[in-house]
């Protein structure tokens, strides 16, 4: 028997316990229901492109799906005090918002000519509708009420949206955590109208200061202010790989949802979530 037989056969004998029968337990493809994933790619072009676009567009809202869900026990967890938990579910949305940057680079290879052979069979629908994405701006505390209006088509989304902009966010958590920590922080901020975008305020940067200050006594606020820093930045860094994919594959042209596109994508990237935390920065 030469080397090679021997190699198969002692491989076999070592993977002798492979399940092979399913008639009566569950597959992967059934606890993962891949048959209805995988048929979910139905283009309205044919082009050989609008796979590449569907599959880009679907990966990057099932990591969407993953941060709400970490994001949301994250809050949950600072409002309880539970901070070590919540340091593990925030660092798990920086790392899924890199795989999402690095989704720009794949759609990217497409180019302006291939793609204008099936965007007109969009029609009105764009990425600029995507409620997860509203979600997580939600999340993060960043609320503009007239976007709701883009969800009124759907009654039971369109409650799911109204109440997560009627909560507060992640950084709302984390200032009632530094008051909670002895922090003097303004009423005004502790009791805001949470449905408004979130204005710097000089108590909470103060807090946030002593913070930086005095790392190894409020060891856990630091971290949690870095935390917070890391999605922001993984988020400022995807906003702006969104608006360069766009501007390589479109131009200046008016988005498929009505915004002026790139135009649109670059005024955002003058948004900030947590705007203590940056300014301070020049400070300390």
């Amino acid at each position: 028997m030469d080397k090679y037989t021997n190699g198969q056969n002692i491989a076999a004998a070592a993977e002798k316990n492979i399940r092979t029968d399913f008639k009566e337990s569950m597959t992967y493809g059934e606890y993962l229901h891949l048959d209805k994933l995988l048929d979910a790619q139905d283009g309205v072009s044919g082009h050989h492109d609008e796979s590449l676009f569907i599959i880009i567009h679907q990966v990057s809202e099932l990591w969407m799906k993953l941060i709400l869900h970490e994001l949301q026990a994250a809050i949950r967890n600072i409002d309880e005090d539970d901070l070590q938990p919540a340091f593990k579910q925030m660092a798990r949305v920086s790392k899924i918002q890199t795989q999402i940057i690095q989704a720009w680079d794949v759609l990217a290879t497409m180019t302006p000519a291939e793609y204008m052979e099936f965007r007109g069979d969009l029609g009105n629908a764009s990425g600029f509708q995507s409620y997860q994405y509203r979600l997580i701006e939600f999340a993060l505390g960043y609320k503009t009420k007239h976007v709701l209006k883009i969800y009124e088509k759907d009654a039971a989304l369109s409650e799911t949206l109204n109440e997560a902009f009627q909560k507060p966010g992640l950084y709302d958590a984390a200032i009632q955590k530094l008051a909670r920590s002895g922090f003097k922080i303004d009423e005004a901020v502790l009791n805001r109208d949470i449905t408004m975008v979130y204005e710097p305020n000089e108590s909470v940067k103060a807090a946030w200061k002593t913070v930086y200050r005095d790392v190894d006594t409020h060891w856990e606020l630091y971290q949690l202010a870095e935390k917070l820093v890391d999605i922001e930045d993984s988020l400022q860094q995807w906003r702006f790989r969104h608006m360069k994919t766009v501007e390589r594959i479109i131009g200046f042209k008016q988005g498929t949802g009505g915004s002026s596109g790139v135009h649109y994508l670059k005024k955002v990237l003058d948004q900030y979530f947590f705007p203590e935390l940056w300014e301070l920065r020049s400070d300390i």
